[in-house]
């Protein structure tokens, strides 16, 4: 059986194509941006296999657009294929996770120190209202919203350091502690932390303030890997749906 996987969303996909929304401009476009979403949000979580002719199912179309859609998501880096298993989202021990957070902290905070020379006080503003939205919001009530700020913030300033090539490396970075639900384990003291950092960065962001910025950033990356880390160590192999069932 498919179990839980997210059928509000994926019962959407003919709805979507028929209204012709800019993203979604075919089967297998739809169905990677619907399958990427349930990935990042925890719904299929790491270790889960992903069958081919249960999603063309759940999805309503054929396999050859859910197996393009898989093949992308491999070269993304959130999906794994084995000849035994076949695809499955991918799972980071973690030492792995230790090191990709070494790289994103010299990427994220290389681009802070780009956008710190470029930023433009309508951008600075635009930050600023990110963090009292981000501190408004709690991890319990409001995960989604949280996920979606936060990445808004991080987003913002590799938009404004103009370098397609690097924000396309930090973003594969970003995506991680989505996949592995790390802000359910934020607790208040934690989520205050992260704003903290928030709006450090702005205020160095706001100065022009190339070298604070890049050391603020960094030791905002080095903290959330902490988190995350410590949490895989506590449970290295967490059961999936199929293992549970």
């Amino acid at each position: 059986m498919a179990g839980p996987i997210a059928y509000c969303m994926f019962a959407a996909v003919a709805r979507i194509l028929q209204e012709g929304e800019a993203l979604v401009r075919n089967a297998s476009v739809a169905a990677t941006e619907l399958i990427r979403e349930a990935i990042l949000d925890g719904r299929l979580e790491p270790g889960r296999r992903l069958k081919e002719e249960e999603l063309a199912r759940e999805l309503g179309i054929s396999r050859t657009p859910v197996r393009e859609a898989l093949l992308m998501l491999q070269a993304e880096g959130l999906v794994v294929s084995t000849p035994n298993r076949g695809a499955m989202v991918r799972v980071h021990d973690a030492e792995d996770l230790d090191d990709l957070y070494q790289l994103r902290a010299l990427l994220e905070g290389h681009a802070t120190r780009r956008a710190a020379t470029r930023i433009s006080e309508q951008e600075i503003e635009a930050l600023r209202e990110s963090c009292e939205r981000f501190d408004a919001l709690s991890p319990k009530e409001s995960l989604r919203e949280l996920v979606r700020e936060n990445l808004f913030f991080h987003n913002t300033i590799l938009e404004v350091a103009g370098s397609a090539r690097l924000a396309a490396m930090v973003r594969k970075v970003i995506e991680l502690p989505l996949v592995y639900k790390s802000y359910v384990w934020y607790s208040p003291d934690q989520k205050g932390i992260s704003t903290h950092y928030h709006r450090q960065i702005v205020n160095a962001l706001a100065m022009r303030d190339a070298e604070r910025a890049e050391l603020i950033m960094k030791e905002h990356v080095f903290e959330a890997r902490d988190l995350l880390v410590s949490q895989v160590r506590a449970n290295p192999h967490p059961l999936t749906v199929e293992e549970r069932a």
